[in-house]
């Protein structure tokens, strides 16, 4: 989408990161969270020591996980298209000049779980004039049916360039083969026979807005220097007439996978092979130990000092790449491995080692000196990136539409802190069953 995102913001943003690890906690900024009578919840960072620059961050928990009904995936992403469309009150063109004069960045993006809008500017003069036109932008947005046969048309045209992408077709499979029920089983971007019926899709899309474009289910972020008390009044003035939707998303619920699944895609280019095995795994939690247990698994037995990495990678070189990835989301989701090959012929092998290598796992427990240091590590790695407003607000988004509230953070570290050995053998034996698994190849130049 649009994006603005002069140089000079990267260095008058600059804050220094506190020395995070000798305290408890991994986000040591104050927070206010404060909520209106309409629903909407406000998340307020004020750093007035720093310099006069504020992140405006606008959280819709609308993703791929709100398209529940059969036929209507894509919609979230259409949404963010259209946020930057105008309303009667002001124009697509007016909006893009205030941005350009005001030498701020902006932009949105969709995931599974939600989409997130941003403006980040300098000066405290302007956030009155932000407020209102983002206020006006999501209370007000407007479009009609031409317009939305023409996006219709743009996103299809973004979705045939995505799925060009051998990494991204794979991804999609794998998600369409290893999902029944749930709405998880699509990308952001949404099938394509959904995206192509989009342009007969006018009343769903105002129902859609409806739903979920709503102050109930939105979360402002802002992060700056600014003060709190004039950020509220401000919020209150301008988003206190947006009206509530009351709707409560029920997403299917996923049922248990009983056998071992696969799937291939004949790539119609020349590529690289690639792989990808999928296990159905636990959703986010600041409680439960699961899914901290297999972040700390990942990091121990996939990384690139990982054994299995530097001998399939590094000393067979039978992998360009060879990566776990396991996303947290609202919902239960996927555990992934991911490899990209340089020879077709060894997809059964690097498969068959990536399942003993998880074998190994579960027989033997992790050493307490690597746990240790792979907690550090995470520890300092995710301290280190919260160097600046856009910084922390680009991070807190993420896990602010998880839980609604930054103390999350806290707790997912304290939560890491408490993980042993065991935890990680328990949990490498609860989910990494081959029953739970679902193994997607793809392979290029075959396909007519």
């Amino acid at each position: 989408m649009v994006k603005f995102r002069p140089a000079f913001l990267s260095l008058i943003v600059l804050i220094v990161v506190p020395l995070m690890l000798l305290g408890s906690d991994i986000f040591p900024f104050d927070y206010k969270v404060e909520e209106l009578e309409n629903g909407l919840k406000v998340v307020s960072i004020p750093q007035p020591d720093k310099p006069e620059v504020i992140s405006y961050y606008t959280i819709v928990r609308s993703g791929s996980r709100n398209e529940i009904e059969p036929g209507k995936s894509g919609f979230a992403h259409f949404f963010e298209h259209m946020m930057f469309k105008g309303t009667k009150n002001v124009s697509a063109e007016d909006y893009t000049n205030f941005i350009i004069q005001l030498g701020a960045g902006t932009n949105g993006y969709t995931t599974d779980d939600y989409t997130c809008y941003y403006v980040v500017f300098a000066g405290r003069e302007n956030l009155e004039e932000v407020v209102r036109l983002q206020a006006d932008k999501f209370i007000n947005l407007y479009y009609d049916e031409e317009m939305l046969k023409t996006e219709a048309s743009v996103i299809e045209g973004e979705y045939y360039a995505s799925v060009s992408s051998p990494s991204r077709r794979i991804f999609e499979l794998l998600r369409d083969t290893a999902f029944e029920k749930h709405s998880y089983k699509h990308t952001t971007l949404g099938y394509l026979r959904d995206i192509m019926d989009m342009p007969n899709q006018f009343e769903y899309s105002k129902l859609y807005r409806t739903r979920f474009y709503a102050p109930d289910n939105s979360i402002l972020l802002v992060v700056g220097d600014f003060d709190h008390n004039h950020l509220m009044e401000l919020v209150k003035k301008h988003y206190g007439g947006w009206e509530k939707s009351n709707y409560k998303l029920v997403t299917p619920e996923e049922p248990p996978q009983r056998k071992a699944k696969r799937a291939h895609y004949d790539f119609p280019a020349k590529t690289l092979p690639r792989l990808s095995i999928g296990f159905h795994g636990p959703a986010y939690s600041e409680e439960k130990i699961d899914k901290a247990a297999l972040d700390l698994l990942a990091e121990i037995a996939f990384s690139r000092s990982s054994s299995i990495y530097q001998r399939l990678v590094i000393e067979e070189q039978k992998c360009l790449s060879l990566y776990a990835s396991f996303s947290d989301r609202r919902d239960p989701h996927l555990l992934t491995f991911n490899a990209v090959l340089k020879q077709e012929k060894d997809l059964p092998y690097v498969e068959n080692e990536i399942f003993k290598e998880l074998e190994k796992f579960k027989k033997e427990p992790v050493s307490e000196e690597l746990l240790s240091d792979v907690k550090s590590n995470l520890k300092y790695s995710f301290a280190s990136d919260l160097d600046t407003t856009d910084h922390i607000a680009g991070a807190l988004a993420f896990y602010i539409n998880l839980a609604t509230d930054p103390g999350t953070l806290n707790k997912l570290f304290s939560l890491y802190e408490k993980v042993t050995p065991e935890d990680i053998q328990k949990m490498t034996k609860k989910y990494f069953k081959k029953t739970n698994s679902t193994v997607a190849t793809l392979t290029g130049g075959k396909a007519k």
